[in-house]
């Protein structure tokens, strides 16, 4: 062999010898504290990603075409938001960024209902595939939307003829893949629905595994008649039932009614009752001021109350009931929260009233020099046929830190995914939930005041709704499941979102993956579209 050639074979054969292996993963999480989401203790493993799912975990020596240095960080399923209220917003806007900073991968909505009616679901869930969405996304069908596209939205009780076109609007969602029907009761016109015709139609989704998922028609002094009506529900259509952001809204009775509640729930537990319940939190709800006003006036449709609510003779009579305290058919969250003090007002829609944004009404009302009521009923007409919101500070912490340790509690925003799409100036002041609830869960629940362990925060927020939902790929950190993974740091994770400034990001969330893609990376958004619906099985409908 001549000289030039051997150095050129040489050449070669080191070229060759060079040449790292082709990575055997798509991603491999290096180095972490793995919290597997079923409750035990974290481990020190590696985690490899392969075609979207879990491949491995433990000492992994291959290398993955990305590598993330999770050393001192903890690794988990990534968390899922029970109650969501993104169903109009994903269409225009897939990014669904507060939900990704926060560390969410799956949203289930539907509280309100679906987007779009049942006929039209199936093609609505075809729609999201092909635009793409940032997260995983499933949903309840409203049983209001079924009774008000039959009957329209006055009051009154169904005709048998009535009432099988509305099941047959259920069974149409339930083909498509709702996870069940919803009710939200302490809204008109869904607060006319009764008991028994609720029960008829959650039996639908009974057949298949599917939920009767609940906004209670009370959560203040009529609580334990709420979660009886719940539980009955449930034990006469065989649907498993969930109660949307457990509460106990009523300041005269904080401390007693919230310990009567749970052992309701959990005397409908051992009876077989398969009920559980999500919470966020936060002391204070948000939700519309038309709850301000007592729901008899709201009997002949929405477009009656409109014109009731402009009779100053009504106003006066409405005024009387609102100081009168809880009547039988309305929850009233003025006097829940304590007076007009502890009701302040989130989004007034209507430019004139948008300089009160942040303000109660007490002060709202001597600043125009009108009594409480009539400036909110003021707002509400205004803002039409939007709607005006406000926050209720009418829960108690230590009432929430005992709803948070039952073991059957996940964990939901009731708040929608940002819509970058909308003028930043309609939207108000949301509620600091859409920005910081699951950062919050570790950072004041586990970090700073310990009412959960941190594997048992883990698990309200992955692996216990993921079994409830019948998610059998996902809500785990084990090989074969679905790679929604979270990665954080516990010395550093917060919630930034407050009151006066609801829209601050969170910190210490750095690394998130949707089915096996990275869709944020040291806490920013990548632009991927990696997100799955998430379709409930029912043949059976």
């Amino acid at each position: 062999m001549t000289r030039p050639f051997a150095l050129a074979f040489a050449s070669v054969l080191l070229v060759g010898a060079a040449a790292p292996p082709p990575a055997a993963y798509d991603i491999v999480i290096r180095g972490g504290r793995v919290l597997d989401g079923a409750g035990n203790p974290w481990v020190a493993a590696d985690v490899a990603i392969k075609d979207g799912r879990i491949a491995r975990v433990g000492v992994i020596e291959a290398k993955g075409k990305q590598e993330i240095d999770a050393s001192g960080r903890y690794v988990s399923p990534g968390f899922i938001d029970m109650l969501d209220q993104s169903g109009r917003v994903l269409p225009r806007d897939g990014s669904a960024a507060n939900k990704l900073r926060m560390g969410v991968t799956t949203l289930i909505a539907g509280e309100g209902g679906t987007a779009v009616p049942a006929g039209e679901l199936a093609g609505y869930f075809n729609m999201l595939e092909t635009q793409g969405i940032a997260v995983n996304f499933g949903t309840y069908y409203g049983a209001i939307q079924a009774r008000v596209k039959v009957m329209g939205d006055g009051a009154g009780a169904p005709s048998e003829e009535q009432f099988r076109a509305m099941e047959d609007e259920v069974r149409t969602a339930m083909k498509a893949g709702a996870f069940g029907i919803s009710s939200a009761l302490i809204y008109s016109p869904a607060s006319f629905q009764a008991t028994d015709d609720l029960a008829r139609l959650a039996a639908i989704p009974g057949k298949c595994g599917g939920f009767y998922a609940t906004h209670m028609r009370d959560e203040s002094d009529k609580l334990l008649a709420a979660i009886d009506e719940a539980v009955a529900i449930g034990e006469r259509s065989g649907a498993k039932v969930e109660v949307f952001h457990i509460k106990a809204a009523y300041a005269p009775l904080w401390g007693k009614l919230m310990p009567q509640a749970i052992a309701r729930i959990e005397a409908a537990r051992t009876r077989g009752v398969d009920i559980g319940a999500n919470i966020y939190p936060y002391r204070a709800g948000g939700t519309g001021l038309d709850v301000t006003i007592p729901t008899h006036v709201f009997a002949k449709g929405r477009e009656a109350a409109h014109a009731a609510l402009r009779d100053p003779a009504v106003r006066q009579q409405l005024k009387q009931e609102l100081a009168a305290g809880p009547q039988a058919d309305w929850s009233n969250l003025v006097h829940a929260s304590g007076g007009w003090k502890n009701v302040v007002l989130a989004n007034g829609q209507a430019e004139q009233y948008k300089r009160f944004n942040g303000r109660n009404f007490a002060d709202i009302g001597k600043a125009l020099g009108k009594d409480p009521a009539d400036a909110a009923w003021d707002i509400w007409l205004a803002a039409l046929p939007a709607r005006a919101s406000a926050l209720y500070f009418m829960m108690d912490d230590k009432d929430i830190d005992l709803a948070m340790k039952q073991p059957w509690v996940s964990v939901g925003t009731d708040a929608s995914a940002t819509d970058s799409t909308a003028d930043p100036e309609s939207a108000g002041r949301p509620h600091p939930r859409s920005y910081g609830t699951f950062p919050r869960i570790i950072a004041e629940y586990v970090q700073a005041r310990p009412v959960l362990t941190l594997p048992d925060a883990i698990r309200k927020m992955t692996g216990w709704p993921a079994q409830r939902l019948g998610l059998a790929d996902r809500g785990l950190l084990r090989e074969g499941m679905r790679a929604d993974i979270v990665v954080f740091d516990l010395a550093t994770i917060k919630d930034r979102a407050t009151y006066e400034a609801p829209t601050a990001a969170p910190e210490g969330i750095g690394d998130l993956i949707v089915n096996g893609v990275v869709a944020l990376a040291k806490g920013q958004p990548t632009g991927s579209r990696s997100g799955m619906v998430l379709r409930h099985a029912c043949t059976t409908a």
